[in-house]
């Protein structure tokens, strides 16, 4: 992916902000609404959502090893992670957007990324029936990381201090809106969608081998024992931490000398959680 750095400045200022179909969101993510909405998918397509930091680049990684470790092994060294699973609804200016990069996806399956609530997701998925692989994480960690995320995010809106970014992300002023909105949301679709596979982080940290081995089963995959190994390493922490191919640090949007993009008011919290999450059957563990 080329960038035009005369163009960068554009990246450097943050944006405000904005209300859009309800749901709180940046410019960069509905200046490309019309060809999101009206993005094709195929049937064999598998789309991976998430709310913003819940674990959307380990199951990417996990996902493009798992598929095209073998059979493609240097497209590992020589794509980056954002060009093999492209972020659907990116719309940068300086590069190619989410659609367009998807669109040119040679792979089978195509692996495609959201950050969309449910129900702002192309309809191509759903008529397609399309596999979902979505993944969740806890609250609190979830905050913690989307904090300290948009701290070095410079095409977020400024996060401020911990205090005011905590009570934005109980009040849904977040990208992407509401944290208990889009994890429940979700969670319902999938009551009545047996293509979404509904994963949790916490899971995940708990036995990686158990989660691929179920995540396996969704797919229809029979990875070897070796294989399955070489995947587990592979997408364990330091190894993506250190891995230019999927940490982003390629893109100058991050500043990684404020927060490295991988990285591990409380009563106020907890009532309001209560409150939110009372009528829903979707459960979380914060300490694993």
């Amino acid at each position: 992916m080329e960038f035009n750095m005369n163009t960068n400045t554009e990246l450097s200022l943050r944006p405000p902000l904005i209300d859009f179909h309800g749901i709180s969101m940046i410019r960069h993510f509905t200046d490309n609404w019309e060809n999101i909405q009206n993005f094709q998918a195929r049937p064999d397509d598998i789309l991976i959502a998430t709310y913003p930091k819940a674990g959307t680049t380990w199951v990417s990684y996990i996902l493009d090893l798992l598929y095209f470790g073998q059979t493609d092994p240097d497209r590992q060294t020589s794509l980056p992670i954002y060009e093999r699973v492209p972020f659907l609804e990116t719309n940068f200016h300086v590069f190619r957007s989410g659609t367009e990069l998807a669109e040119k996806l040679t792979t089978t399956p195509r692996l495609i990324k959201t950050h969309l609530p449910v129900q702002l997701v192309p309809k191509s998925f759903w008529e397609k029936d399309c596999k979902v692989v979505y993944v969740s994480r806890n609250s609190k960690d979830n905050a913690v990381s989307y904090f300290h995320f948009d701290r070095m995010n410079k095409a977020h809106p400024e996060p401020g201090d911990w205090n005011n970014f905590l009570q934005r992300f109980m009040d849904g002023k977040m990208v992407f809106g509401s944290w208990y909105d889009h994890v429940t949301g979700w969670w319902e679709k999938k009551q009545t969608n047996s293509n979404i596979y509904y994963m949790f982080y916490e899971d995940m940290i708990e036995d990686l081998g158990r989660e691929l081995d179920r995540l396996c089963s969704f797919l229809g995959l029979s990875p070897s024992v070796e294989e399955k190994e070489r995947v587990s390493v592979g997408t364990q922490f330091d190894n993506m931490k250190n891995n230019s191919m999927v940490n982003y640090s390629a893109i100058p949007v991050m500043d990684f000398k404020v927060s490295p993009f991988m990285r591990k008011k409380n009563e106020q919290f907890d009532e309001d959680y209560k409150k939110k999450m009372k009528n829903t059957t979707l459960q979380f563990r914060t300490v694993v």
